[in-house]
């Protein structure tokens, strides 16, 4: 059963199944709704393109996306599994609907279940976030053809971009240059063509990559550093892409190293006009996922940062791009940008972007998906893309321990304090007492400062990061304060090999666990000589280790300090 309630009252959610679903918001929640958009349309002159949009997705992004539809006076519904019954999107939605249990295969991938759901609720528009169905051309075909707009590029464009060959011949045919490797799938299962792979992997150099052709992060990608390991990397690239994507079709890339990675946010409407709002690096990866990003990319020049953007662009118009995509480069270390390929959705790490440009991306997502021209504020964000006045970085707090090569750690978060304070934004939907659903990604905050330059921006993040408080789970704050205080990350000295050779959990851990256990006795021996119990002395001190090594160790308490070492 869907449900509707008038703001913020609490109310319940219940099963999709139910012959009620869908029933219309009552007549003062609807009056509310209308006065709330058209305070909103003073702001530029435009009324809310949408009375109901449907969000695909659960999470921060979720409720993201809800809150920009409040903003606008659009009335948004959610869609949520088991696992999300109390989530924070499904109580701040007007309406939600149940889809189905946890697995996502039973729930946020079923495209039949969310259509049904929209459909049953009105709602004129689909909204997909990032992941999940975000860039499957068959869901933006499924709402195309039932007359729903889809918040994101037409599904056409889906598919030629989502090919990451396609990507490639595409970009080649603009004379914008790839990522030196081949254009078309290799036959892994022709064996009479293994002497011609062996000379194609030759001529491109070694160490190489196999990608998936249909499908990014990491998964069906493998390293190669001779012709003896080719074959066997191709067969096990192919299955896992098989597995993850349905399309086991993989080729090969050069490996350049070191590289960074740089992106260029895009923005495309219904009259074939597409604008680059600036770039993002987001070289600290590891196992090829992002864990920090800002903008715009320290080192680049305005010439570069042009240049750049005039390559994405070019991309993106032949590919017939509309809405927002970001298409994704490597830095060579002399100099040249090689295109990689293009996100057709909304990027976690649109945040920084705008941050730094001031363009609220996802409000304006929705006006291009109800077919309007790129806005005046748009133009002239572009326009001055390549001068930025001012510095974002995000860091992804995630479900993870980065001391045992970042492997999840769902859970229940005992205690909850994000950062707040001048130019601090944080994107989540956690608060005290929610669970982290082992079922999903990982990722449950998105901490981001401002500032006008990047060392006040590192500093401020820096403080920003030494504020939040986790219990009960273990985090990727460890990593993250690291990365803060490293002085090659102040320096700008970046690569997609960063994490590898600078972080090395197990011997952090080693070291924090030592002097929380120094600090520890420490207090007991001062607590016994002025005879105190031990529990008045942890009181004197506060509930955490001393912070004065290095920053990393903050008030949470030892016993329960999962987001700062030991657990």
């Amino acid at each position: 059963m869907a449900t509707s309630r008038s703001r913020p009252t609490p109310r319940t959610v219940a099963d999709r199944s139910a012959p009620e679903l869908g029933p219309s918001l009552r007549k003062d929640e609807a009056r509310s709704g209308t006065t709330a958009g058209a305070q909103g349309s003073r702001l530029d002159g435009r009324r809310p393109p949408f009375r109901r949009l449907l969000v695909a997705n659960r999470g921060e992004i979720a409720l993201r996306i809800i809150r920009a539809c409040h903003e606008l006076g659009i009335e948004a519904v959610a869609v949520y599994s088991d696992a999300d019954r109390e989530a924070m999107h499904v109580r701040e939605a007007d309406v939600a609907v149940r889809i189905g249990p946890p697995p996502p295969s039973e729930s946020y991938l079923r495209i039949d279940a969310i259509l049904e759901a929209a459909i049953a609720t009105g709602a004129e528009a689909i909204h997909p976030g990032y992941g999940f169905l975000a860039e499957r051309a068959a869901f933006a075909r499924a709402v195309e053809a039932a007359q729903i707009a889809f918040v994101g590029p037409p599904s056409a464009a889906i598919d030629a971009l989502g090919d990451k060959l396609h990507a490639r011949r595409t970009a080649r045919s603009v004379g914008v240059e790839a990522v030196p490797g081949t254009l078309e799938p290799a036959p892994v299962d022709r064996p009479d063509q293994l002497d011609a792979i062996v000379a194609e992997a030759r001529r491109i150099g070694f160490p190489l990559l196999v990608k998936a052709a249909a499908g990014g992060g990491g998964r069906g990608m493998r390293r190669v550093a001779s012709v003896r390991e080719l074959p066997a990397a191709l067969a096990s690239g192919s299955r896992e892409a098989a597995s993850a994507f349905g399309d086991g079709s993989v080729y090969l890339e050069r490996e350049i190293s070191p590289a960074r990675h740089i992106e260029v946010q895009l923005l495309g409407d219904a009259t074939g006009r597409v604008v680059a709002l600036g770039e993002r690096d987001c070289s600290l990866q590891r196992r090829h996922q992002k864990l920090v990003e800002e903008a715009p990319a320290p080192g680049l020049g305005v010439a570069d940062r042009r240049r750049l953007h005039e390559l994405a662009v070019r991309v993106a118009t032949a590919a017939g791009l509309r809405n927002a995509a970001t298409a994704e480069f490597l830095l060579a270390p002399d100099g040249a940008f090689y295109f990689l390929e293009v996100n057709t959705r909304l990027q976690v790490e649109h945040g920084v972007t705008e941050l730094v440009s001031g363009v609220d991306i996802v409000r304006e997502q929705l006006f291009l998906a109800a077919g309007e021209p790129l806005s005046s504020a748009v133009l002239r964000a572009a326009e001055h893309a390549a001068e930025p006045t001012s510095h974002a970085i995000e860091v992804r707090i995630s479900a993870e321990d980065p001391a045992t090569d970042f492997a999840p750690t769902p859970g229940r978060a005992t205690r909850w304090r994000m950062p707040s304070g001048p130019g601090v934004r944080v994107d989540t939907a956690m608060e005290p007492g929610a669970r982290v659903p082992g079922e999903y990604d990982n990722l449950i905050a998105k901490v981001m400062v401002h500032a006008g330059d990047r060392g006040a921006a590192i500093d401020r993040l820096r403080r920003a990061l030494d504020e939040a408080e986790v219990a009960g789970i273990q985090t990727t704050l460890p990593f993250h304060r690291f990365v803060a205080r490293h002085a090659g990350f102040r320096a700008g000295e970046l690569s997609t090999g960063w994490v590898g050779e600078h972080w090395d959990g197990p011997a952090d851990r080693a070291r924090a666990a030592t002097a929380a256990q120094l600090a520890a006795g420490l207090d007991v021996l001062g607590a016994a000589a002025q005879g105190l119990p031990v529990s008045r002395a942890q009181e004197r001190r506060g509930p955490g280790p001393d912070p004065q090594t290095d920053g990393r160790w903050h008030r949470s308490g030892l016993e329960e300090a999962a987001d700062r070492w030991p657990s």
